[in-house]
């Protein structure tokens, strides 16, 4: 065992001890018999499994590599913080959110050009590249948190990112915004549906027409550039050879489904009613198979945030529930005996924080346990 591996067993140790005073709205949870229960055991594990509290910092993986960095880098921990607003949603009372952001405010980096942001990995630990879409999906969380509670500091901050992420637009390929900071060779989905969804938070909050001048610039654009003929969205244009990465994922129809709810909800323009149902149908049809989704949980729980909002607006449940079976079908199957989540034998936090969210979601739904 290297000394890599003996710091990392021995910080899983000390938080396996600190865990009862550590974890923030800790309720204690014995077995999973409901959503609520299983959110629990899941939250005590990151806490319990990837979390240095000498250093107030998430780790990546359960095992890590001698040539691997110990703490998360940025993505996961961008997936737990939505996942501490879900909990907050059905707990309001409990202070769950305010720990993820005072450690993501390690990876903010104020002084780089061209804007401020978040890094891809801890400032202190050195640093890293810049994505926009990572720094997107901390501004959705933020601007989700602050029309639940109001508070100022979150708004501040989703105003921020969104000036940030600007600086990832220009007009070739006819416009659209980067995927990486300074990296000019792909244009992605992944970057241009939640930069929709952050415009137009701040659109409903403010009202100001610049944030739906945006929206509908990106909107029109992703549309044009990146959706393929069975409604679903490509990854990504590759700008120097014009040719597109036809992979695709879960959370790239996530993003696009919610722009269309969101963009019905403020127009009542029932087209956009008309593309989010198309593009759920088609998103149920091609990647839910024998009762699972792909095994990106995270992806999955993007898709989830766009087919409960378009279950609150025309009430068609078949999708939502589809994410119920799946949820139950991951605990079931997918769960190792120490209750974390992964088909893979080293277990991740990018997974957990995944699972967490969608789980965290689901109890918020009535009618599906």
């Amino acid at each position: 065992m290297n000394a890599l591996q003996l710091k990392s067993l021995a910080l899983r140790f000390g938080i396996a001890a600190f865990i009862s005073s550590a974890v923030p709205g800790l309720i204690k949870a014995q077995q999973a018999t409901n959503f609520k229960d299983e959110i629990n055991i899941v939250y005590q594990n990151i806490y319990r499994h990837f979390y240095d509290s000498s250093k107030q910092l998430f780790i990546e993986k359960t095992v890590l590599k001698a040539d691997e960095k110990l703490y998360a880098y940025l993505w996961p921990v961008c997936a737990l913080v939505q996942a501490a607003n879900e909990m907050e949603v059905l707990e309001p009372a409990k202070k769950i959110l305010p720990p993820v952001v005072a450690i993501i405010d390690k990876y903010y980096s104020p002084a780089k050009a061209p804007h401020p942001g978040y890094d891809s990995y801890v400032v202190s630990e050195g640093g890293g590249d810049r994505f926009y879409d990572d720094n997107q999906w901390i501004g959705i969380a933020y601007l989700d948190a602050y029309t639940r509670n109001k508070d100022a500091a979150y708004l501040r901050l989703g105003k921020d990112i969104y000036d940030y992420m600007l600086t990832g637009y220009d007009t070739v390929s006819g416009g659209g915004l980067y995927w990486k900071e300074f990296d000019k060779t792909t244009k992605n989905t992944c970057s241009n549906g939640p930069a929709v969804i952050m415009a137009l938070q701040l659109y409903d909050i403010t009202k100001q027409k610049r944030y739906m001048d945006t929206a509908m610039l990106l909107y029109d654009w992703t549309n044009k550039n990146l959706q393929a003929a069975d409604k679903l969205f490509y990854d990504n244009i590759r700008l120097q050879a014009r040719t597109i990465d036809q992979r695709k994922y879960t959370y790239n129809s996530g993003t696009m489904l919610q722009s269309n709810v969101m963009l019905y909800g403020i127009t009542k323009d029932k087209k956009y009613l008309k593309r989010a149902q198309d593009l759920a149908a088609a998103s149920l049809a091609h990647f839910y198979k024998n009762n699972l989704y792909p095994d990106n949980y995270w992806f999955n729980a993007v898709l989830l945030r766009g087919y409960i909002d378009l279950y609150k607006v025309d009430g068609e449940k078949k999708y939502v529930q589809s994410f119920n079976t799946y949820a139950k079908e991951v605990w079931k199957t997918q769960r190792d005996n120490k209750n974390l989540i992964g088909t893979r034998k080293v277990k991740s936090l990018i997974d957990q924080a995944g699972y967490l969210e969608i789980i965290a979601r689901l109890a918020q739904v009535p009618g599906l346990i």
